[in-house]
């Protein structure tokens, strides 16, 4: 039976009573009557209150019921859909930076067959960093970082005194002092794989990981890794990645190295083809990396390798028919535990047909070096930085350490000798200082070594100051 309506039910009561002063009024001259009227109209409106609990009753349940149906409303809305809904295109919005500047007081060779050093004090606004993110979804994201080295851009006139007894060099930085670091896709539907693509950076070399102020020790980024290796090394490629039980794969394809720009004195990491508006993909690379656990939050165990050619990405590309493969293989380990800070990297590669590619760019007009330049076959490099924090100990936000830096990029020739005058070892220590969190003023002392028994030892001081933050 279809219930009556709670103003129905009020009409009927306001009726009833109506009723009963009207029968008040007409029958006041008849007592039996007006009695019987009164009985009736006490019936009906308990009747009415009896009606009038049920409808209460039915309200409580009513409201119950609604409750309950947007309780499970509620569990049924996930919290990332929630918060997706609830979440502006500036929410989903991420700007990062970091930035040095360092003065340095060294001494420097004019050439190669200098034996007598001079001391030159620099200051150099090393690089400033900005990073630009932006979050799709849950699974689509993207970021870019631009980097602005040495102050600004345009055309430079650098002095080198390691090719041909010392050059002039002028040339346009294109690419070389304002560039993009990074500009990559990322699709990630877990923890334990993803996809990116575009200008990434390759996992080779611990500087591609820990590349701000504060994630290393020295005032510059390690010495014997820019001796081999394209600091933060990018290419142009694709890879997959992922987290499996605190370990970390990384496998990618991406644009190769080009053996034109091959040097003595950094082996292949001039090789990098940043300089030019277009990358050439003839000959492509694959890295492969896997970690236990994480460099940039604690300790941690990893190994890359990194294969590829490297002629076919020449300009010239008929003064050389030999393949150049770059094999590189690096060893990286971590100790972050309380107080204690312990890093350490080695490096290994060798280059094929380096005789070949030697006497290729010799002969190729404008390219430096000249005549008297070898590229080596083989080429090591290691550092270790040790380090105490005192903060853990006192209320000075300061932490101590120790370093060497070894390179040899020119450790072994095809044929020939070998010279000893590119292999260097740099012995150093220092402090880290932390006013805030974010920034760091770092102070390095040390000597550096040069395995030429003709070449006398020198000493170098640096300073630095760095930050970091992210909005």
């Amino acid at each position: 039976m279809k219930s009556i309506s709670k103003h129905a039910k009020l009409n009927m009561l306001a009726l009833a009573i109506a009723s009963v002063f009207s029968s008040s009024a007409l029958s006041a001259s008849d007592p039996e009557a007006l009695a019987a009227a009164i009985a009736k109209q006490e019936a009906e409106l308990s009747a009415l209150k009896i009606q009038l609990q049920q409808l209460a009753e039915q309200q409580k349940q009513q409201q119950a019921l609604s409750d309950s149906q947007a309780e499970q409303f509620a569990i049924a809305t996930t919290p990332k859909e929630a918060e997706s809904s609830s979440k502006s295109h500036w929410d989903k919005f991420s700007f990062k930076s970091y930035g040095s500047v360092i003065y340095t007081s060294d001494e420097y060779y004019d050439n190669v067959q200098d034996t007598s050093p001079e001391r030159r004090n620099r200051f150099d606004l090393e690089r400033i960093v900005t990073e630009f993110g932006y979050q799709f979804n849950d699974q689509w994201d993207m970021e870019v970082e631009i980097e602005y080295e040495h102050g600004g851009t345009g055309s430079s006139l650098e002095y080198d005194g390691f090719d041909e007894f010392g050059e002039f060099e002028a040339e346009v930085e294109a690419g070389g002092e304002v560039m993009i670091e990074k500009a990559e896709i990322r699709y990630r539907p877990s923890a334990a794989f993803g996809v990116k693509f575009g200008n990434i950076h390759l996992p080779v070399g611990l500087s591609s990981t820990l590349h701000k102020p504060s994630q290393y020790l020295t005032v510059q980024r390690h010495k014997s890794e820019a001796a081999m290796l394209p600091a933060v090394w990018n290419e142009n490629g694709i890879g997959i990645f992922g987290e499996v039980a605190n370990f970390h794969y990384q496998a990618q394809v991406v644009s190769g190295l080009n053996s034109e720009y091959f040097r003595t004195y950094n082996w292949v990491a001039s090789g990098h083809q940043k300089r030019f508006e277009h990358v050439n993909a003839d000959d492509l690379a694959y890295v492969v990396r896997l970690d236990y656990g994480n460099f940039k939050t604690g300790s941690a165990l990893g190994a890359s390798y990194y294969y590829g050619n490297t002629s076919g990405n020449r300009h010239k590309t008929n003064k050389l028919s030999a393949d150049g493969t770059v094999e590189i293989l690096s060893v990286a380990g971590a100790f972050v535990e309380g107080p204690w800070i312990l890093r350490g990297q080695y490096l290994y590669g060798t280059l094929s047909d380096s005789d070949a590619i030697t006497q290729a760019n010799k002969t190729t007009p404008g390219l430096k070096p000249g005549n008297f330049a070898q590229v080596g076959s083989k080429s090591e490099a290691f550092f270790v930085e040790a380090g105490v924090d005192l903060g853990q100990f006192t209320a000075i936000p300061i932490t101590v350490f120790a370093n060497i830096d070894y390179s040899n990029p020119l450790k072994e020739v095809e044929t020939g000798v070998a010279t000893k005058r590119y292999e260097n070892t740099w012995i150093s220590a220092g402090v880290n200082y932390f006013p805030i969190p974010e920034i760091v003023i770092k102070a390095e002392a040390g000597v550096h070594q040069v395995a030429v028994s003709a070449i006398p030892d020198t000493n170098f001081f640096a300073l630095g100051v760095g930050y970091q933050f992210s909005l």
